[in-house]
């Protein structure tokens, strides 16, 4: 099973695409806000091109490792990784991994399956760490829904296209 940059780097896209719908003042932008304490004056200041290169390559590391949670099969060869000659063509795991390949290399390879993965990774790994910082930050309710809610949004869109192209 081989990594699928291109198709990582397309998911990576996802969160771009649906921040400016999300974040936009007729969606939630407003809301996101009033609930940091932001005026649109606050907003127009900072190098863009910095920050939008900067989350790009932010969302790569996230699809990047995304892959691990929405594909099974990755969790199938970082169990044999250890073992010699995993990934030398003819050994006898490099012939097991292949006809595990060939019996499950599909199994649980959908869009909606992927799209399950992501919400899990989001409510499970997305709400404690922003809800953490956003107590301790002092932030209310509407701030930990609106960005804990794009992230689940985002890490869905983004798992199901990674399980189901990559």
């Amino acid at each position: 099973m081989e990594f699928n940059f291109l198709i990582t780097a397309i998911a990576a896209i996802i969160p771009m695409i649906l921040g400016f719908i999300w974040y936009n003042p007729k969606v939630f932008g407003t809301a996101w806000m009033n609930a940091c304490g932001f005026t649109e004056e606050d907003l127009k200041g900072g190098n863009m091109v910095k920050i939008f290169i900067l989350a790009y390559i932010f969302s790569f590391f996230l699809a990047f490792i995304l892959n691990t949670f929405v594909i099974h099969q990755f969790g199938f060869f970082s169990s044999i990784m250890g073992e010699p000659g995993w990934n030398e063509a003819g050994s006898e795991t490099y012939k097991y991994a292949e006809e595990y390949m060939v019996k499950y290399g599909t199994t649980f390879r959908t869009f909606g399956h992927g799209v399950l993965h992501g919400v899990m990774v989001g409510i499970m790994v997305v709400l404690p760490v922003l809800g953490t910082n956003a107590l301790f930050e002092r932030k209310g309710f509407k701030y930990i829904a609106v960005n804990v809610g794009y992230w689940i949004v985002c890490l869905a869109l983004m798992g199901g296209v990674l399980c189901q192209f990559a």
